[in-house]
């Protein structure tokens, strides 16, 4: 039922007191029920208010003590999961609270703007069924450069190489599944690879290469791959994205096995698969994709496989849309970086449940939708359609479309499925619905 979720994701919280745990379980399920509203509103009353207040402000009550227990939820789904590969996305994002009066925050890209960094790990299958958020960073910098120079803390390339480390921490607890570390650009680091060499592997990793590196023989490395034979094609259709028409890709697939020289230390031996676009349409810039990765590809199955889990890679960036739009946490007003802290953990766990619901709803569609939602919730879902409520139980698809269809999705042939947003608007509309309902009961 979907008000024992936050129950399930908080049974292992420890904060010192019975009272403070059931208060956060209340607080994650408000807010997974109206995540645009202020904590005010979302609470709807003063007590209630309060109490959020004061559960912020509690020095007992830290945002890794939150995520932790969500952490051990998403080890044991991994460990039941019997997938034979987990994808853990890493990403940096910025959070921006300007003109808000939030201690510790500091610039961000603009010495002018104000806020904090988040750097998750989101953990998913193949399938892209997201999992849960598997470890998290949050800073922020110096108010100017100048300040960050006389104060030089961890470097914040090192959140990388620090990422993969923690992956590799949770593979020996999770030992039926593969784990592979996926990052874009901003991973390509040697000194991240070396690690892994350095740890005999204990998971894969994966980045998009930014750097044209020089090899052994002088040679570059985007030379030394377009030198490759061709050991395969990949078609797939580039979805349509905001001022982009989707349109059906081609791509040819070549694969290099080279070392990268590391000074005073052993070479660093990677796989690098290039997947180039063959006749891009007239005006559009070919897309390649050069993907570093410690696997061994030798065919081009092998390859395709590589290639599907970068492509996993957008999940998280569908996680930081819904996190700052769906849940507007850049308009928490919260008195400090580390207030603001606990609520952001609050708001990561609603979002990957609003991204769980969605990728399950396409992956397993015909589920029954009482798995996931109460009957009042399924039934206002029809009623706010003005659709006659079924005599038997519907879909999740069913339902979860309802839902697409309240936020604003309309089904047309070239909509594809729908996305979180569209589902997390109508699931907001539903609650609305629900407590409506219950207060007309209570009004009887």
């Amino acid at each position: 039922m979907i008000d024992t979720w936050a129950e399930t994701e908080f049974q292992n919280l420890d904060l010192g007191d019975k009272r403070i745990t059931k208060r956060a379980i209340k607080l994650l399920n408000n807010f997974s029920k109206s995540p645009k509203l202020s904590i005010p509103k979302s609470c709807q009353g003063w007590a209630e208010t309060q109490a959020a207040y004061r559960f912020y402000a509690n020095d007992n009550v830290t945002w890794d003590k939150l995520l932790k227990s969500h952490v051990d939820q998403v080890e044991q789904r991994i460990n039941i999961s019997e997938e034979p590969v987990i994808l853990c996305i890493q990403d940096t994002t910025e959070l921006n609270f300007n003109g808000q009066e939030t201690a510790g925050l500091g610039r961000l890209s603009y010495d002018a703007q104000r806020g904090m960094y988040l750097h998750p790990t989101l953990c998913i299958t193949p399938e892209r069924i997201p999992l849960g958020i598997s470890d998290a960073w949050m800073w922020a910098r110096g108010k100017t450069k100048e300040e960050d120079q006389k104060n030089p803390t961890i470097k914040e390339s090192d959140r990388w190489i620090e990422g993969y480390e923690r992956v590799a921490e949770m593979a020996s607890r999770c030992p039926e599944s593969r784990l592979v570390y996926v990052a874009d650009r901003e991973g390509d680091i040697l000194n991240l690879m070396k690690r892994s060499q350095d740890l005999d592997f204990p998971a894969d990793w994966l980045v998009r290469a930014k750097h044209n590196r020089i090899l052994p023989k002088e040679e570059k490395l985007w030379d030394t791959v377009e030198k490759q034979e061709v050991i395969g094609e990949l078609a797939f259709i580039k979805p349509r994205r905001k001022g982009y028409k989707s349109r059906r890709v081609r791509q040819e697939i070549k694969v290099l096995r080279c070392k990268f020289p590391v000074k005073g230390s052993q070479d660093v031996e990677v796989t690098l698969i290039q997947a180039k676009e063959i006749n891009p349409p007239e005006g559009e810039t070919p897309l390649i994709w050069r993907l570093l990765t410690n696997r061994k590809v030798e065919t081009v199955e092998e390859a395709n496989e590589v290639i599907d889990w970068y492509r996993c890679r957008w999940e998280i960036e569908m996680f930081f849309d819904v996190l700052k739009v769906g849940c507007q946490v850049e308009k928490l007003q919260l008195c400090s970086k580390e207030r603001i802290e606990k609520a952001l953990v609050m708001a990561m766990l609603v979002t990957w449940r609003v991204m769980y619901l969605m990728r399950l709803g396409r992956v397993c569609p015909d589920l029954p939708a009482e798995l996931i939602f109460d009957p009042l919730e399924w039934k206002s879902s029809y009623i706010l359609l003005a659709k006659p409520i079924p005599d038997k139980m519907p879909t999740l698809d069913a339902v979860l479309r309802n839902l697409a269809a309240l936020g604003g999705f309309l089904g047309r042939k070239s909509d594809g499925d729908p996305g979180a947003k569209s589902i997390w608007i109508g699931f907001q509309r539903i609650q609305d619905c629900v407590y409506g309902v219950k207060m007309a009961d209570k009004l009887k």
